[in-house]
């Protein structure tokens, strides 16, 4: 069985913000009206790859206009928050959407805007483990107390709890199956890029350590993965849109590493023309039939039991996006689940 979401870096489509954000607001209605499981999104500061620098605040506006969708950050990048903020925030969004909050996590990976933040990278990972522990310490206790080497807390009464307890599922970005070992223990939900290969080997690892954790197959997290998807009635179409907008948000995802002078790399994850992308398997552009066919493939090849769909990139309309969500939807997800949200 698989589910399927809709992951988005919110970058820069060529549209002044506040147009761009109800655009994406719009989609996002679409989506939970097509019964997509989750949205995710990207947090990136100083770049076109990411004009959502406050995930809090967009999520909170899509909670407003859903009524099913699940929506989170993919990841809340903890060096560059106050663990207590994030906390009393997650909070606030789970229970302003009757616990549809989904809280993602990590250290972020493009080192280059920790540096422009303020935030030294050397200092990052330690950042990163003890904030996130500060916020699962808040989960579990009515009052915190915390010595660490960042963050230190005496007394601080916790005046809330999230809906979803003890805390709304957490997402992560795992790199490789070494992730595993933290994650299936504490039922984490696990994403992650690239080759399908290196996928094979996380969802691989994660059913070997659940089972030796004596739990319910059934019961087992997201092990998901991403890609770019973008249908079309015709191969043709689909291609064009994809081949103008990956070229579009291909420099956004670079810029900030040419003007760093600093190699990028997740170039290998992420050539340089959409075809290139399509060559290696990282995305595919096609009528319903082709992506159907590329979803089975994907599935078999990875073994993830969630895929999450980059369908909004670069330059692509809010017409095109809309077409594409809708086709996907209806054409592409029912050959895999009865429903989307099932």
């Amino acid at each position: 069985m698989l589910k399927f979401g809709i992951f988005d870096h919110l970058d820069a489509d060529g549209l002044p913000l506040g147009e761009m954000l109800e655009k994406r607001l719009k989609l996002v209605e679409l989506m939970d009206r097509e019964g997509f499981y989750g949205f995710h999104m990207a947090e990136h500061h100083s770049t076109p790859l990411g004009w959502v620098p406050s995930p809090s605040v967009f999520v909170s506006a899509a909670f407003q206009r859903t009524k099913r969708l699940r929506v989170g950050p993919l990841v809340y990048v903890l060096p560059m928050y106050h663990p207590l903020r994030v906390f009393e925030e997650v909070c606030m969004l789970d229970h302003m959407s009757n616990g549809r909050m989904m809280f993602g996590v990590g250290r972020g990976a493009a080192m280059v805007e920790h540096q422009r933040y303020g935030i030294d990278p050397a200092q990052a990972p330690a950042m990163y483990h003890e904030a996130f522990a500060v916020i699962m310490k808040a989960c579990e206790s009515d009052i915190l107390n915390f010595e660490g080497k960042f963050y230190n807390f005496k007394d601080y009464i916790v005046q809330s709890k999230p809906v979803q307890r003890p805390h709304p599922p957490i997402w992560y970005g795992a790199p490789n199956a070494d992730a595993v070992g933290w994650a299936a223990p504490n039922s984490v939900n696990v994403v992650s890029l690239g080759p399908a290969a290196r996928a094979r080997a996380i969802t691989d690892r994660y059913r070997k350590d659940w089972a030796e954790l004596g739990r319910k197959g059934s019961d087992i997290p997201m092990m998901g993965i991403t890609r770019h998807i973008v249908v079309a009635p015709t191969d043709a179409e689909a291609k064009a849109m994809a081949r103008r907008a990956y070229a579009i948000w291909r420099d956004a995802i670079e810029m900030l590493w040419k003007r760093s002078g600093v190699p990028f790399v997740l170039s290998p994850v992420y050539p340089t023309t959409y075809d290139e992308l399509e060559a290696i398997g990282h995305g595919i552009a096609g009528s319903p039939s082709t992506v159907r066919n590329y979803i089975a493939r994907l599935h078999e090849e990875s073994g993830v039991n969630y895929v999450l769909a980059q369908m909004m990139f670069g330059d692509l309309s809010h017409d095109e996006a809309a077409t594409s969500v809708q086709l996907f939807a209806r054409e592409v997800a029912p050959a895999f689940v009865e429903r989307i949200s099932a």
